[in-house]
C-alpha cells in the first residue's frame, strides 16, 4: 500500500510560533500548508492567502487543500494577537476584534475541517492558547479571556468528536520571542486612573522579549501530534508547567492575589 505524507494545515504562518512549527513539521515529512493573511517567504511551506475572521476565504482555503491532497490529518489553530488596556477603558471595538481573532478565528477553522476528519474517520486539531487562559492577566484582560473561551471550546469539542476518531488539544506556551510583542494593541488611555497599567505592560513585554524561542513550542505542538492518547489541555516550559500546577493546587483568590502582585501593583 502507498505510503502517503500526512497534511497539515496551520493559520498564523508568517511568523512566530507558526513559521517555526510550519518548517519544522515541513522538514519531518509533512505536507504544509500556511494560512495567512499577507504572503511571506514560506520555503517549504505552501502558503494560503486567508483571514480567520473571513469564513469564506477559510472555506476556500480548505477546499483547495482537499483539492490537491484529498484529506487534512492535522489542523493547528496559531493565529492570534494581543491587546492590552484597563477593561474600563477597552472599547468594544478592540475587544470583539481580540475574539474574532483569538476565538471565533480558531472555531472557523475547526468548523470547516471537521466535516472532512469525520468523513476520512479520523483526525487532530491542535489550539494554540495560552498560561493566561488560567493566570488571567490584569491590563491583558480580554487576550485572558479569549484564551480562556478557547480552553472551553476545546475541552468540550475533545468529548463530542471522539466518537469519530477525532482528537483535540490546547497547549499553553508562557512568554515566548515573538513578533507578537511589537504587534500587540496598546491603550494608554486610562493610566492615570490606573498607574499600574504602563509598568504591568513594560513588564509584560520584557518577560516576552526574555522568553522561550517559538522552536520550543513548535518541538512540543510536534510531540503532540504524534502522541498516542491527548489529553484536552497542555503547557510548555517547566516554570509555566508550575504556574498552572500551583493555579490548580492553591486556592483561587491566593492565585489570583499572587498574579496581581507581579503585574497590578
Amino acid at each position: 500500500m502507498e505510503k502517503h505524507n500526512p497534511v497539515l494545515l496551520i493559520t498564523g504562518a508568517s511568523g512566530g510560533i507558526g513559521k517555526a512549527t510550519a518548517l519544522l513539521f515541513a522538514s519531518r515529512g509533512y505536507r504544509v500548508y500556511g494560512l495567512s493573511r499577507s504572503p511571506y517567504d514560506s520555503g517549504p511551506v505552501q502558503h494560503i492567502p486567508a483571514d480567520v475572521t473571513k469564513p469564506d476565504t477559510v472555506a476556500a482555503a480548505v477546499e483547495q487543500v482537499l483539492s490537491r491532497e484529498g484529506r487534512i490529518d492535522l489542523l493547528i489553530c496559531n493565529a492570534g494577537f494581543g491587546i492590552s488596556g484597563p477593561v474600563e477603558f477597552t472599547s468594544l471595538e478592540s475587544a470583539h476584534r481580540q475574539f474574532d481573532v483569538n476565538f471565533f478565528g480558531a472555531m472557523t477553522c475547526i468548523q470547516a475541517v471537521l466535516p472532512h476528519m469525520r468523513q476520512q474517520g479520523y483526525g487532530r486539531i491542535l489550539c494554540v492558547s495560552s498560561v493566561a487562559a488560567v493566570l488571567s492577566i490584569p491590563f491583558q484582560s480580554f487576550y485572558s479571556a479569549a484564551k480562556a473561551a478557547l480552553n472551553a471550546l476545546v475541552l468540550a469539542l475533545a468529548n463530542e468528536v471522539r466518537p469519530h476518531n477525532i482528537q483535540v488539544a490546547a497547549l499553553m506556551p508562557g512568554d515566548i520571542r515573538t513578533g507578537f510583542t511589537a504587534a500587540r494593541e496598546k491603550t494608554l488611555e486610562g493610566a492615570q486612573a490606573y498607574p499600574a497599567l504602563i509598568p504591568s505592560v513594560a513588564r509584560m513585554e520584557q518577560d516576552e522579549a526574555n522568553g522561550m524561542d517559538p522552536g520550543v513550542i513548535a518541538r512540543r505542538l510536534y510531540q503532540l501530534s504524534r502522541k498516542g492518547r491527548l489529553k484536552p489541555l497542555y503547557s510548555a516550559g517547566l516554570q509555566y508547567q508550575l504556574f498552572v500546577l500551583l493555579q490548580k493546587l492553591l486556592p483561587c483568590r491566593l492565585i489570583n492575589w499572587l498574579v496581581g502582585r507581579l503585574y497590578a501593583k
